[in-house]
């Protein structure tokens, strides 16, 4: 029988020699998935050479790792070699970083070159050596551990990450210079393995991310799934259990975000720990150049009658009075502020003179071209760039989001009404424009009425924007009756509610309620009064601070302006004194915002999870009502 198991062994060792396998000894603080990353291959491709592994795991053990199978193209390499130095004499206004940009050297390089530069700054006169490289290109083969993979149709990070049995960051780090956004076509390196053990996409089921600290329990409340249930869809759970950064299978439709979820909200003055001077830079359109500082009256008539620049000085001085009470906590700020005249060309000037990779955040710039440049010029030191009054059209890896996306405010109002535990009727009156809207609505009510706007007379392709009284005759029975109002037509929606108020009563309650506040719900022929009659609730960004409580940035603002302060000044204030509160709670600004943190100051708060493109946007909401001509949080 020895004799027998010995032959076995042998037959087995020469087996995996022809095979091209190779074996790893297990060191210690190594785990399956960081051994499958070394080589990589899947988790799935060890357990299926080492059933005993998941059971038994430990330091000294042996196990049986597979060598690729189908060879790889050489990847191409550049090398630096230093060739020499070349003498500079420092100019005035010269800096490190503008140096670096004209010779194309690091600013390690350059200190090298230069000991002194360590300890000292530039001075005017200075001679100082210029490090000269040649590039050497060089290729080299991977091991055959990796193929190239070509891009398919509808095809994401996660979904190929799915089908190679690895994490979107594993994708990432196998392709440094890919695309936040992958389009059919690009090719990729990916794990190299056999096209039968490719995991199957299908275009029926959806794929979710595991985010840190996910459980099973916290999944069950966000994909409304069991962990038998996704254990059943992606039997690799079962051994490898649940992971950050693993992308699973989900039936096509799970929500995959965070709705109206109740997230007990963080103090976090009780957290602060990092109690390093914070390095921020604030990207504003000042246009101080086309203010005459010569002419007091001129300057205050400009302030006065432009409305962005009145915006983004109460947003400056939020952001000065976030500063200060940060200081009160220990916090001290290094900030630098730029103008960047509301122009794209302006703002890049700006990143070509200055060195931002060391900052600890950017605020701005608002003009949404502008602040895409910064966001992807400051990505690659993971910088992050903070869209406080605007949504980029991109969400880069590095980019706080600050306004959450309108679908979400539309679910969070959808959600709040299905919540009401009382057997609520709904009513949907809408115009043309918004028809899509108020059929989707009404699937996720599918006992709704639904009425639209009629039709102009002599022109049917156009919107008369108006109801017949007697349509709505004989709706409004005793009891609870939720109506949404879709428009952006303020004349519309001033009848409408005028219409509505008409049919209140002791045994009628009518509700206003809309997925969109817009424009047609801030006319001047809108009477708050009615509004406050039909209790107007809407999902939305910010709440009205409440001036009955004591509160100290109201407080300190109306002493020091003698006028209430405008949102957007508590909302620079909310948004600056945030990062700050965060930035000292934890190592950086990425660490500091798990999802599993909601933060709230005068108007606004925040949440913030993972896009699908890596960036984090904020996932917290309110829901308000008028309330005796007062906005008040509902929820």
């Amino acid at each position: 029988m020895k004799n027998f198991l010995a032959i076995l062994l042998i037959a087995f060792t020469i087996g995996l020699s022809a095979q091209n396998y190779v074996e790893h000894k297990v060191q210690s603080g190594e785990t399956i998935e960081s051994i499958a990353k070394q080589y990589l291959v899947t988790p799935f491709d060890i357990y299926a050479l080492n059933p005993d592994a998941k059971k038994k795991f430990q330091p000294n053990t042996v196990l049986i790792i597979p060598n690729s199978k189908i060879k790889n193209e050489p990847i191409a390499e550049n090398k630096r070699e230093l060739t020499g130095y070349k003498s500079h004499k420092v100019k005035r206004k010269e800096t490190l970083y503008g140096l670096t940009k004209k010779y194309g050297i690091s600013e390690e390089e350059l200190k090298k070159a230069n000991r002194s530069l360590y300890s000292e700054n530039l001075k005017k006169g200075d001679k100082i050596k210029i490090p000269q490289y040649r590039t050497i290109i060089s290729k080299r083969s991977l091991s055959n551990t990796v193929k190239k993979y070509t891009v398919l149709p509808k095809e994401g990070k996660w979904r190929i990450a799915y089908k190679f049995g690895i994490s979107v960051a594993d994708l990432e780090a196998l392709n440094p210079y890919m695309n936040d956004v992958i389009q059919p076509g690009d090719v990729l390196n990916v794990p190299n393995i056999e096209d039968k053990e490719e995991k199957k996409i299908e275009a029926a089921f959806g794929y979710y991310e595991v985010l840190p600290k996910e459980t099973f329990y916290s999944l069950k409340g966000k994909l409304n799934l069991t962990q038998g249930q996704l254990e059943q869809l992606n039997p690799d759970l079962k051994t490898t259990g649940l992971k950050a950064g693993m992308v699973l299978k989900v039936p096509e439709g799970s929500n995959t975000e965070v709705g109206l979820t109740a997230v007990k909200t963080t103090n976090l003055k009780r957290n602060l720990v990092n109690y390093k001077t914070k390095k921020i830079a604030l990207m504003m359109p000042y246009q101080l150049h086309k203010i005459d500082v010569d002419s007091v009256e001129e300057a205050k008539d400009r302030i006065k009658n432009n409305k962005l620049l009145s915006i983004v000085l109460d947003f400056h001085v939020g952001v000065l009075m976030a500063l200060d009470s940060a200081k009160q906590l220990g916090i001290s700020t290094d900030l630098k502020v730029f103008d960047t005249h509301y122009h794209a060309a302006v703002t890049s000037k700006i990143l070509a003179e200055n060195d931002f990779s060391d900052y600890d955040a950017v605020i701005g710039p608002m003009e949404s071209k502008s602040f895409d440049r910064v966001a992807s010029a400051l990505k690659g030191d993971r910088v992050p760039v903070i869209a406080a009054m605007n949504k980029p059209k991109q969400v880069y890896s590095n980019v706080f989001q600050t306004l959450p996306e309108k679908k979400l405010l539309s679910k969070t109002m959808i959600d709040f009404v299905k919540a009401d535990s009382l057997k609520t009727k709904v009513v949907i009156i809408s115009d043309q424009a918004n028809r899509a809207t108020s059929e989707a609505l009404q699937k996720e009510f599918p006992d709704a009425k639904l009425f639209f706007s009629r039709m102009n007379k002599k022109d049917k392709t156009k919107d008369a924007y108006f109801l017949y009284h007697t349509e709505l005759e004989g709706v409004f029975t005793a009891g609870k009756t939720v109506v949404f109002l879709e428009t952006d037509n303020d004349s519309f929606a001033s009848s409408i509610i005028s219409m509505l108020n008409g049919f209140i009563n002791n045994r009628t309650e009518i509700v206003l309620a809309t997925l969109d506040k817009g424009k047609g719900f801030e006319g001047k022929n809108i009477d708050n009064i009615y509004l406050s009659n039909l209790k107007f609730h809407y999902a939305s960004v910010y709440r009205d601070f409440d001036d009955e409580k004591d509160n100290g940035f109201v407080k300190a603002y109306r002493k020091e302006y003698g006028i209430t302060p405008s949102k957007y000044a508590a909302r620079g204030f909310d948004i600056t004194l945030d990062i700050l509160m965060r930035l000292a709670s934890a190592e950086d600004l990425y660490e500091a915002s798990p999802e599993t943190v909601e933060t709230e100051y005068i108007e606004n708060k925040f949440r913030y999870t993972t896009d699908f493109f890596g960036g984090y946007v904020n996932q917290a909401v309110y829901v308000v009502k008028f309330d005796d001509l007062r906005v008040v949080k509902a929820n």
